[in-house]
């Protein structure tokens, strides 16, 4: 008897079919589509921690009905919205005597930051990575374009947006970087519910860059592939401080591309050996093809590289010995601070969250403290190197 045999695509379409409709169901129930995301108000102790104040300041200045007036819930207790925290930011910023002190961004000569996020192997946590650091620098003052540069889009959806159903007609980096008839970068660009971060969005048109891009180079196109990304980021570089890119899984044109408009790289590793050993394979690949890229006129030189340790358990041995193996060979280029193992952080991802958008409330508070410590630690170490990048080591 003959076993009838299944075709493949068609299985594979099915299952993706059903999975997007459940998704957009999960969206609709989290997010109901007439309503808008907004990002939740923050306690006066969570913006003085931000602003760097005593809570006691921010009541004082409320109290003298100086700065935005909070939201007052029981017991008295003070909430800010994020245009709250900008707003005293920009309040602060009059009054000091230390420029940047409350508004860190660009002063004039400063060049835009471009911060490539990149791994070659799933579990590094390199979405997560950008999605925090893109929205703690939000956060702090800075004026930030977040790029999904992904086709699998999981920047996108941690913002909001489902490809499928949200970008039919475009709307991602390839329309600004294609060959023919590209379109202004302002034109993808999306506001989100951020105050001062803006985003790119991905889906799977951005393949579509990896398909023409041969046929560019055996048309010997005079547009060089790996000027693109950088050459589109000029077009709205004034309005930004900091663009940080989540490129994707594979060192391709567009990786090359984003790598090329780079000013600095983050590489995300998980310390153990099979991953270790793939982003061995991944740094050989990339010395490979970016000298290649850099011979035939591409910039290759970075104001900082840095790895950084994800999803590191502090009582795992073997983690521990990979983690000292790291620094023994790279030294400084190994972050100070990993990002820990949470709970927390995988807690918030299932209602397409990061750890600064949900309440504290919603966790045991050790666990709650201890991730957001973790998180703020290295990204406070990223903003330390664009500062320098940008002359000010001493913070001034």
């Amino acid at each position: 008897m003959a076993v009838e045999k299944t075709r493949i695509d068609k299985l594979i379409g099915e299952h993706a079919l059903k999975l997007s409709e459940r998704l957009q169901a999960h969206r609709a129930q989290l997010f109901p589509p007439d309503a808008r995301r907004q990002l939740r108000k923050f306690t006066s102790g969570e913006v003085a921690e931000l602003l760097g104040v005593k809570d006691a300041y921010l009541r004082k200045l409320h109290l003298d009905g100086k700065g935005p007036s909070p939201e007052i819930r029981a017991g008295g207790r003070r909430y800010y919205s994020p245009e709250d925290i900008q707003a005293l930011r920009e309040y602060l910023e009059k009054g000091t005597k230390s420029p940047g002190t409350y508004l860190p961004g660009r002063r004039e000569g400063d060049h835009l930051q471009v911060i490539c996020v990149i791994n070659f192997k799933g579990g590094s946590g390199k979405t997560t990575t950008a999605a925090h650091l893109a929205q703690k620098m939000a956060l702090d003052g800075y004026r930030v374009l977040g790029i999904d540069l992904d086709p699998q889009a999981s920047l996108s959806a941690l913002h909001g947006f489902q490809p499928e159903f949200d970008l039919l007609d475009g709307g991602t980096l390839y329309d600004a970087i294609r060959y023919e008839d590209p379109v202004p970068l302002g034109e993808v660009i999306q506001h989100t519910y951020f105050t001062n971060l803006d985003l790119i969005p991905g889906n799977l048109d951005l393949m579509e860059f990896e398909h023409d891009t041969p046929r560019a180079l055996a048309q010997r196109d005079g547009n060089l592939f790996f000027t693109r990304v950088g050459d589109a980021l000029a077009d709205v570089e004034k309005d930004y401080d900091v663009v940080v890119i989540d490129c994707p899984p594979q060192l391709g044109f567009l990786t090359m591309s984003a790598l090329s408009a780079a000013t600095s790289v983050l590489v995300t590793v998980h310390p153990q050996m099979l991953d270790v050993m793939s982003m061995c394979q991944f740094l050989l690949m990339t010395s490979n093809l970016l000298g290649v890229v850099a011979e035939a006129g591409g910039d290759m030189s970075y104001d900082w590289m840095r790895y950084l340790i994800t999803r590191y358990e502090p009582g795992d041995g073997p983690q521990n010995q990979m983690v000292s193996f790291m620094r023994s060979m790279f030294g400084e280029n190994v972050l100070n601070h990993p990002v820990l193992k949470s709970t927390a952080i995988s807690d918030a991802g299932l209602t397409k969250q990061t750890l600064y958008e949900v309440e504290k409330s919603q966790f045991t508070r050790a666990t709650y403290e201890r991730a957001m410590e973790s998180l703020n630690a290295v990204n406070g170490e990223i903003e330390e190197l664009v500062q320098a990048a940008w002359g000010r080591r001493d913070g001034t």
